[in-house]
């Protein structure tokens, strides 16, 4: 037996494939997980803290500005650290790939393999710092998860604080899951039709 399939998958997940009950269907398993590069994080966290740290510094230490400054400044402050708590809980996170869907750790789905229409990831394309992204058949309801994806009407961006040779490996495994599943319709529509 392979040594990977019994430890489980990169994401630590056991596999569902070789599971004793044999009662989880393979597109629950977890192909490859896209992680937070921890570099990359604590740099986005030391920025952030940083920046609401100063902005609240100079509106409450400034005592020459005028108070309604003072008080932009601490709110502004404030307001970025709590995206700073925002971004530290995203990215606990990791998203990750089945043969159906790509989701989040805590199962929140990004988007299901038939509602994606194209996946973009080269130099021109929008999309988060060292990561992609999906177009979909339809719009979705907007989310944004600071450091780890976004998405916005028929667009799904993963990426950000997470690690560029896992992004890009997740991009391709996902371009090879659209095409097995565009030759499958095909070959369905041609036996139906």
């Amino acid at each position: 037996m392979d040594k990977d399939i019994q430890k489980g998958t990169p994401s630590g997940r056991k596999s569902e494939r070789n599971s004793p009950n044999g009662d989880k269907k393979d597109a629950d398993r977890v192909l490859i997980s896209l992680s937070p590069s921890p570099p990359r994080r604590l740099f986005a966290l030391a920025v952030l803290v940083s920046l609401g740290g100063l902005l609240a510094y100079l509106g409450l230490a400034t005592p020459g500005m005028a108070l309604w400054i003072r008080l932009v400044l601490v709110l502004a402050g404030a307001i970025v650290l709590v995206l700073a708590e925002h971004l530290r809980r995203a990215t606990l996170l990791c998203i990750e790939l089945t043969e159906s869907e790509l989701r989040d750790s805590n199962g929140r789905v990004l988007a299901r393999i038939p509602e994606i229409r194209t996946v973009s990831r080269g130099a021109f394309a929008l999309k988060p710092s060292h990561g992609f992204t999906l177009t979909l058949n339809r719009r979705f309801q907007r989310v944004w998860v600071p450091g780890m994806w976004w998405r916005l009407g028929r667009r799904v961006g993963v990426g950000g604080v997470t690690s560029a040779g896992q992004a890009k490996a997740m991009s391709e495994i996902l371009t090879v899951l659209m095409q097995r599943q565009n030759e499958a319709a095909g070959d369905a529509n041609e036996s139906g039709g």
